[in-house]
């Protein structure tokens, strides 16, 4: 279900404060002579970076960047050269007056901060710095993008990969996918299956497989990163897979686990996943759930 009109509303509301608190409309921000975006992208330059990975992290369209780099090398502030390994591959760096503007910042953004702390008593404080961390919690979460993904993508493989090597780490007896009930990129390549991946600032941060059985389709290869735990992705995958069950018109899933991922039992029970007898002869499983989906969603 999408937002709501209020919903929608208080979210703009929270915007147009925190804009306006930052002096973010300012055509110099900070009281320097350049605009909110150059600012920001002098700090993530930092040590050095490339043009393809700043496009990504920022969000940002090539011309866009291209036109605000432009503008910080003739201020002298940056230099932007071809990469030591890929002459093709763009990287982009502060040069000393480019790290003394970014140092200048950073004292700037400290006193900005503390103009907004100071006026408040210490619980205030405190409540605003909790909702701060609350919020950017959110807000990255919310810019996580998942789709289906072919799982010989090398964003999948990566997920895949990563997935049997926490595995094999929390397993007391190790982990050999090759071994049980089969898990490789045919069984999650329509029609048999679908491999679903998540992406945050381009790096693939989760994955959950559906393999389509008659009348059920079984989940498996569920994983989050260690970085992006919290932000709910496990919750979302495991929701997003159920739809994806409902579109191919199934009206069941299910799974197995092992008793040493606490932390996905307790979520599959929170889901209204029920424990069942085993319908199958994993090795590893020791756990075996099921849900009936509401065909609505």
């Amino acid at each position: 279900m999408g937002a709501n009109s209020d919903e929608i509303a208080a979210v703009r509301r929270f915007h147009r404060a925190v804009v306006r608190r930052v002096g973010a409309l300012e055509e110099g921000y900070l009281g320097r002579d350049r605009p909110l975006g150059q600012a920001r992208l002098l700090w993530e330059i930092g040590p050095g970076a490339e043009l393809r990975d700043l496009r990504t992290r920022l969000g940002l369209d090539s011309g866009y960047l291209s036109r605000m780099l432009r503008s910080l090398e003739a201020a002298g502030l940056v230099a932007v050269d071809a990469g030591a390994a890929d002459a093709r591959v763009r990287r982009v760096r502060l040069t000393a007056a480019g790290r003394e503007e970014r140092a200048e910042l950073d004292r700037r953004s400290d006193a900005l901060a503390a103009s907004i702390l100071d006026p408040l008593n210490s619980a205030q404080r405190s409540r605003l710095t909790a909702a701060t961390a609350e919020v950017e919690r959110l807000l990255l979460a919310s810019t996580v993008r998942v789709a289906v993904t072919p799982p010989t993508r090398p964003e999948a493989q990566k997920c895949l990969r990563a997935y049997v090597a926490e595995l094999a780490e929390r397993f007391e007896e190790g982990f050999d996918p090759s071994i049980g009930p089969a898990g490789g990129a045919a069984e999650f390549t329509p029609p048999a299956g679908e491999l679903l991946v998540a992406m945050l600032d381009g790096e693939p941060v989760g994955c959950v497989g559906v393999r389509f059985r008659p009348e059920v389709a079984e989940i498996k290869r569920m994983w989050v990163a260690p970085a992006a735990r919290g932000l709910g992705l496990a919750r979302r995958l495991l929701a997003e897979i159920e739809e994806r069950a409902r579109v191919h018109g199934l009206r069941a899933t299910r799974l197995d686990t092992n008793g040493a991922l606490v932390e996905a039992i307790a979520l599959y029970g929170s889901a209204g996943y029920r424990e069942v007898p085993p319908f199958n002869d994993n090795p590893y499983a020791q756990h075996w759930f099921a849900k009936d989906l509401d065909p609505a969603g």
